[in-house]
């Protein structure tokens, strides 16, 4: 048998959601009072399947200038508009998904003013240079002058989608933590939502989200509808999400914590502690393949972290290696680890059984979730990871 032949695990259909006017995807509380969705709902973008999406898009327009909202109202890819760049003293771009490039909104550059006027309606960037719209999952970043002044901002869009978490719902059942590789843009943060909800609602367990960018959640003091019953912890400065990590672990008794984008050695240790508190955790790092986690010293901790050791001469000839090889030195803190290398392609793996046979120059035994060409999900088998790709 061709042990590089795909073998095919698991197959199911992806049930398209069917969601109530009551459901809170379509409700959102504000400043008090309960206000009717105002999103379309609609087929998950670029993609065809059943999922359902949430985006406010018409909220995010509100800060644009007229003219470039008024093209965008009238855009047919709008249901795929990713971002909105303003640069000052350039054309205003709108970038969609699945397209390399960016389709310019008018002819004129984005004036001084207009820039003013869009911060005015976001409201106070934070410590990343990050804000929000309040209700939304919409994220405003900003690039600043060696003076401090505001002369661009990307205006990403924000989705909530119902329907991710069929790529990995049997891994919660395990109960084990999971680490999400991604490059920007793939639906990291997405998934953490919509997992957040899950285990919060359907699996009733106690989730805390450590919000650092409100990106997860949302921006205002009231989390969006999309996370379901879970709390979220806002964290005051990027550096201090370690610290709020932790706290939420020690004040509130989580038996899930989710945390987007670690990328400290403090983060990574924290992630540590807290897994050794008997806690699960679902995270996402810097990094497109598992790879690039064991040659990254700061984040290498999170898949047990990894040490050279000299072997004695009997012990070289007996692995036919070099008597200095690297090892794993502990347990790995996310026994499991997806690599998102597409919204809907996944390479998942058993972080301990993986990194032990990469370090020694094998190819580890991997699972590739995706869906196929009539939106189900599939699980296969593989034995041909080399770490750039199957």
């Amino acid at each position: 048998m061709d042990m590089c032949a795909p073998r095919r695990l698991l197959l199911f259909s992806l049930p398209t959601p069917k969601l109530s006017p009551e459901h809170p995807l379509f409700r959102q509380r504000r400043r008090g009072r309960t206000w009717p969705g105002i999103a379309r709902c609609a087929t998950e973008v670029g993609t065809g399947w059943g999922g359902i999406v949430e985006d406010d898009l018409s909220e995010l327009l509100q800060i644009l200038p007229r003219d470039l909202r008024d093209n965008l109202q009238n855009e047919p890819r709008k249901d795929q508009l990713l971002e909105v760049i303003l640069d000052l003293g350039r054309r205003p771009e709108a970038r969609f998904l699945g397209d390399s490039g960016g389709q310019y909104l008018r002819d004129s550059e984005i004036s001084q003013k207009e820039l003013e006027d869009a911060q005015k309606a976001v409201g106070e960037f934070g410590g990343d240079n990050r804000a929000g719209i309040e209700g939304t999952l919409h994220r405003i970043s900003a690039i600043r002058s060696r003076k401090g002044m505001v002369v661009g901002l990307t205006c990403r869009v924000g989705r909530a989608v119902t329907g991710h978490v069929d790529m990995v719902r049997d891994l919660l059942n395990y109960k084990e933590s999971i680490l999400f590789l991604g490059r920007p843009g793939v639906g990291k943060t997405t998934v953490m939502r919509e997992i957040a909800r899950v285990l919060a609602d359907e699996f009733q367990k106690r989730v805390v989200i450590v919000d650092t960018s409100n990106e997860i959640g949302g921006d205002g003091d009231v989390p969006h509808a999309a996370i379901g019953g879970a709390r979220r912890m806002q964290v005051p400065e990027p550096s201090m999400q370690h610290r709020v990590m932790i706290e939420a672990v020690e004040n509130h008794m989580p038996e899930v914590v989710i945390v987007d984008e670690i990328g400290t050695e403090a983060e990574a240790q924290a992630c540590r502690s807290i897994a050794e508190r008997g806690v699960m955790l679902i995270g996402t790092a810097h990094g497109e393949r598992l790879a690039n986690i064991i040659k990254n010293p700061t984040l290498s901790d999170l898949i047990g972290g990894v040490e050279t050791v000299t072997l004695g001469d009997d012990e070289a000839r007996a692995r036919r290696s070099q008597k200095s090889i690297l090892e794993r030195k502990a347990p790995p803190t996310f026994p499991f680890l997806i690599e998102m290398r597409e919204r809907h392609y996944w390479v998942t793996h058993r972080t301990e059984r993986s990194v032990d046979m990469l370090l020694h120059g094998k190819k580890p035994l991997v699972e590739v979730r995706k869906r196929d060409s009539e939106f189900q999900v599939v699980i296969e088998r593989w034995a041909t990871y080399d770490g750039d790709g199957l």
